[in-house]
């Protein structure tokens, strides 16, 4: 595949994944390069100087009144390194890893970090190599960034820490030696260079809001099935009642259902059977819009952060000035992954809730309790839709504000912080269980629409369907539920049902 090409400025999501899941190598722009060597050239100028500047020639936080000699600046950048990487916990995903290396890559990329252009090659070259630093989960305060997680990442830059290499836990200097990347030794403002930002949150939240735009749109096909099953009204959906409203999710939502559900035999029209279906299944286009419109709002902004340099202190080369700001802080980040928490447990809320129509005799429209022939003898779906509803409920605690906490540290010199990786593996963690659900309101429906006796299901449903009966058989007696699960949430995260339906339908909104 083609390289992804970093300048720091135009980097996308879809770029972003293509690195972080698919492996695609990254190469620096010529603009970048020479961005990244003028402002390490003014760094060297004022090291010459003596001139007292903030993480060149001084401490860090509360020490910023200590002015650190010449011959002192490379123990003061490799102290900070060992003693940030204070992280704990279990490692991130490989994934995560591989984007937090990239949007670091891309911010020093924009040249206001004063970094050697060695160094950052260095980094890249980790990438491209499958060099990945283990980096401890838990332990940032999302201000001044995410210190000690990256303070991981750069501890292997210096032979230093643990990596997984070619799928093998080992030390940090060994993976650098087995993959023939030699390590560095850390100079003025470097290390603050690279562990003063907000690319672990954003790593997190990128891959996060690229799942959950996916789920949103399994949410649609899955709340789709559920509809043939319950012999849904599909009036609802009509787009003059969207259009009337014009929030963009919702009129999207309500075109996806009725391209899913056209030439569908098992939906019904308003007055056919009843005059108007529960909220679960009326408002689809509503709730399922409102997660929409979060998971875009929360896009942007992480393309712009993406895009950012978010270290501290900046180098403007043109004005020759070193200014110290507050660009680590990751308060815009934190509010952003609150919200896509919340959007995201609304999908799985209202999932639970068409299940519970689907397993419940009173509210299923005639289907037998359970899902289930020979109820009694068989329990069929009932506990499927307890694990439901304990999903959703953890995600309602899991949704919980982190970005209205804050904890001063440093000796109150950092007095706010934001919490905003807390919020971004939150936000993921909401974002398994959303996906749980969703694949246990698909193995319900499909089950339904059998025992319904199925008379023909829509363009897009019926896609979906035979997707999962071409994996997973009907259940005529009980059998252990969750290998069911497992393989439809596996489905789910191969992408093949959205694929399949885009394919055949165009892209879903």
């Amino acid at each position: 595949m083609e390289k992804v090409f970093i300048d720091g400025n135009s980097l996308t999501l879809e770029e972003f994944i293509r690195v972080t899941r698919l492996g695609v190598e990254v190469e620096l722009c010529e603009e970048a390069v020479t961005r990244v060597e003028e402002a390490r050239r003014l760094v060297d100028k004022f090291v010459n100087e003596n001139k007292v500047v903030y993480g060149i020639t001084t401490g860090f936080g509360k020490f910023s009144d200590v002015v650190i000699t010449g011959e002192e600046t490379k123990v003061l950048q490799r102290n900070l390194i060992i003693s940030h990487a204070c992280g704990v916990g279990n490692p991130l995903g490989e994934d995560i890893v591989r984007g937090i290396m990239l949007l670091r890559a891309n911010a020093l990329a924009k040249g206001f970090s004063g970094i050697r252009l060695s160094t950052l090659n260095t980094l890249v070259e980790m990438l491209n190599k499958g060099v990945h630093p283990i980096i401890p989960e838990k332990g940032s305060l999302g201000a001044s960034g995410d210190l000690a997680p990256l303070a991981h990442m750069v501890l292997v830059m210096i032979g230093e820490g643990e990596a997984i290499y070619q799928g093998k836990r080992m030390s940090g200097k060994e993976a650098m030696e087995k993959a023939n990347i030699s390590t560095i030794e850390l100079t003025s403002k470097e290390g603050l260079a690279l562990i003063n930002g907000t690319q672990v949150m954003t790593s997190i939240g990128a891959l996060t809001i690229y799942d959950s735009i996916m789920l949103s749109k399994t949410a649609d096909i899955a709340a789709s099935l559920t509809i043939e099953a319950l012999n849904g009204i599909t009036d609802a959906f009509d787009s003059r009642v969207h259009k009337v409203r014009a929030h963009e999710g919702q009129i999207n939502t309500g075109k996806n259902l009725l391209a899913l559900l056209e030439e569908s035999s098992m939906t019904t029209r308003q007055g056919d059977i009843r005059v108007q279906d529960a909220y679960s299944l009326r408002c689809i286009p509503q709730i399922h819009g409102g997660s929409k419109d979060c998971f875009k709002y929360v896009k942007e902004k992480i393309e712009i952060e993406m895009n950012s340099a978010t270290d501290n202190p900046l180098i403007f080369v043109e004005e020759e000035e070193v200014i110290s700001g507050g660009n680590f802080h990751g308060q815009p980040m934190a509010l952003s992954f609150d919200f896509l928490g919340i959007g995201l447990s609304e999908l799985a809320n209202l999932s639970e809730r068409r299940l519970e129509r689907l397993v419940n005799p009173s509210l299923s429209n005639g289907l037998p309790a359970f899902l289930v022939n020979k109820g009694g003898l068989n329990s069929g779906f009932m506990i499927v839709q307890y694990s439901a509803a304990s999903l959703v409920s953890e995600n309602k605690v899991l949704a919980h504000p982190a970005s209205v906490d804050s904890i001063p540290s440093s000796a109150n010199q950092e007095d706010h912080v934001s919490m905003g990786t807390i919020a971004a593996r939150k936000a993921r963690e909401i974002m398994g269980n959303v996906r749980k659900v969703i694949a246990m309101e698909i193995l319900a429906a499909c089950q339904a629409i059998d025992l319904r006796g199925n008379k023909g299901l829509g363009k897009g449903s019926n896609i979906a369907y035979n997707i999962i009966r071409d994996n997973i058989e009907f259940i005529e007696d009980d059998r252990v539920m969750y290998l069911d699960i497992n393989k439809c949430e596996d489905i789910i995260k191969s992408e093949k049902i959205v694929n399949k339906v885009e394919e055949e339908l165009g892209v879903l909104l």
